[in-house]
């Protein structure tokens, strides 16, 4: 596709942009309307699987569509992508039970599996890699956009208008991307022959789901120790050895094991992973800290975090323009790092004396870190790969950030809550102990304790108002504890966030910079400088 003309590619990207404004701002949109959805149709103890079941569907697709991609042509997947995505948000709002919810969630996670890992590969199907920077770039904002637009539009949804139309408004973006592709998209037949590697795909989606339930239900539905993650971890290691030998002997292999010997592949992908743990593992506190700490309302939290969107849509436009004018990626990698350590460092400054104003300011320098560095890493490991192994290649960028994601939730939630348990009980006051200690509370002791009630003001309130006079002092001594308590757990996880984000920035030094291909033909074995090698020497670094 590399040789269509100009206002065609122009066309296919405005497409492909709209496909993922499609994907992701119905991901975005959930966000803000789920706890209405679910306190409607019932089942609160499954409220985590709404998006638990979303990742592993799209995780479990998308290397597999990235292989089969590069096989058949990216047109077809990228169409079935979008007909799935669309079937299953029209079925979701049309639920019935949290149960329906869930299974058509499941089969919006497969359309978004396809969606995502055909578009990012199509944009190297369409520009080599000198080219690729700002295209990628734009992608960057359009999730960016997304993170901005969809808390707000799900949130005015359900507070005007029945909340199934969280799931339709945006149904028609699907459909005009649809016709859009279907339309201009050129047919392209694949690079690749062979048989489909099924084994492969077998084992490493054994191995996906087994990683990421574990993590998903360690420290929060399951102790860590208890058989449950033992058993999963155990089944993602058996799954593990199976993949290796499965892909060894494959023609196809869903995930060649030659690319492990690219450290260009794997330095990037190892600074996704630790990208990916600080970035959801601290940022998806911040809000918590928003509403907990500083005390802004749920809609009102969402004007304070749009800073960071905007800023990260901003560096990552910027980042990719630059890198494309320059042919030269490290040093916006490396930019991206020292921002995004310095932005993590800031938040752990953060206490109960911090105001919405200085919360901004620490996240629009977070935002600006990771805006420069995420479009880097896709770029450089798709220069660094053979042009005919691209959907694989840029399937993997994806799965490695999704995974750190996963583990980064987990390892800072299991972390907060025992360094929230550990400071209530050295920081309560006496008074408060007896006062949770009275046989009339049992009952409430647990859910007073939980920082939770710092998010739910109405909650909050109708406990104050039904107790007696003398004993609302001590309850607001219970409340500055809780709070408290909530800054230290926080404290640890912004901490740990910062302590990783200096080791994906020392990881980026090692970061082999070679020469952005202009062309998206794979050199010649005896060129100079062998781009698929991985012991090549850097250029200008």
């Amino acid at each position: 596709m590399e040789e269509l003309d100009k206002r065609t590619k122009i066309m296919i990207m405005l497409a492909i942009m709209a496909s993922m404004l499609f994907a992701s701002l119905n991901q975005t949109i959930v966000g803000t309307a789920l706890p209405r959805i679910v306190a409607e149709l019932g089942g609160m103890e499954y409220y985590s699987w709404v998006f638990t079941i979303y990742m592993l569907t799209s995780s479990v697709t998308g290397l597999l569509v990235g292989k089969l991609s590069d096989m058949y042509g990216r047109k077809p997947f990228i169409l079935v992508g979008l007909l799935l995505f669309m079937i299953g948000a029209f079925l979701t709002g049309t639920s019935q039970d949290i149960i329906q919810m869930i299974l058509y969630r499941g089969l919006q996670g497969f359309g978004g599996g396809f969606i995502m890992s055909t578009a990012f590969s199509a944009i190297g199907d369409l520009f080599p890699p000198r080219e690729r920077g700002k295209w990628q770039g734009l992608m960057g904002a359009v999730f960016g956009m997304s993170a901005v637009i969809g808390p707000f539009l799900g949130g005015w949804i359900v507070d005007n208008a029945d909340w199934k139309w969280v799931f339709w408004v945006n149904l028609p973006i699907g459909v005009i991307a649809f016709l859009l592709i279907m339309r201009l998209f050129p047919k392209k037949t694949g690079n690749v022959s062979g048989r489909v590697d099924y084994a492969g795909a077998v084992f490493v989606s054994g191995l996906l789901v087994s990683l990421l339930l574990a993590f998903s239900w360690g420290g929060s539905k399951y102790e860590w120790n208890s058989m449950m993650i033992i058993g999963l971890f155990a089944a993602a290691v058996v799954a593990l050895l199976l993949f290796i030998w499965a892909e060894s002997r494959a023609e196809q292999p869903v995930l060649p094991l030659s690319l492990f010997k690219n450290s260009i592949f794997n330095i990037a992908n190892l600074i996704g992973f630790l990208t990916g743990v600080a970035m959801f593992g601290s940022i998806m506190y911040i809000p918590l800290f928003v509403q907990g700490v500083v005390g802004t309302s749920a809609t009102a939290s969402g004007l304070v975090t749009m800073p960071m969107m905007i800023a990260m849509v901003a560096a990552s436009a910027l980042s990719g323009q630059l890198t494309s004018r320059t042919g030269r990626y490290k040093a916006m990698a490396l930019v991206g790092g020292v921002v995004l350590a310095i932005g993590m460092f800031m938040l752990t400054r953060m206490s109960t004396e911090t105001t919405n104003l200085m919360a901004s300011i620490d996240m629009i320098v977070v935002g600006a870190g990771l805006g420069f560095s995420m479009p880097i890493l896709m770029l450089a490991v798709q220069n660094a790969t053979p042009q005919k192994l691209l959907g694989v290649t840029s399937s993997a960028v994806q799965l490695f950030r999704q995974i750190g994601g996963t583990v980064g939730v987990a390892i800072m939630g299991t972390l907060m809550n025992n360094k929230i348990q550990e400071e209530l009980t050295t920081i309560m006051p006496d008074q408060v102990k007896q006062f949770l200690a009275a046989p009339e509370m049992a009952t409430h002791a647990k859910a007073l304790t939980n920082p939770q009630l710092l998010v739910a003001p109405a909650q909050l309130e109708a406990i104050r108002s039904a107790l007696p006079a003398q004993v609302l002092p001590i309850f607001d001594q219970l409340i500055e504890a809780l709070k408290t308590a909530l800054v230290g757990g926080l404290d640890v996880v912004f901490f740990v966030g910062f302590i990783i984000a200096l080791v994906a920035l020392v990881v980026t030094f090692f970061l082999k910079e070679i020469p952005l291909r202009t062309s998206n033909k794979d050199p010649e074995p005896n060129a100079k400088p062998d781009l698929n090698k991985p012991d090549m020497q850097p250029s200008g670094s």
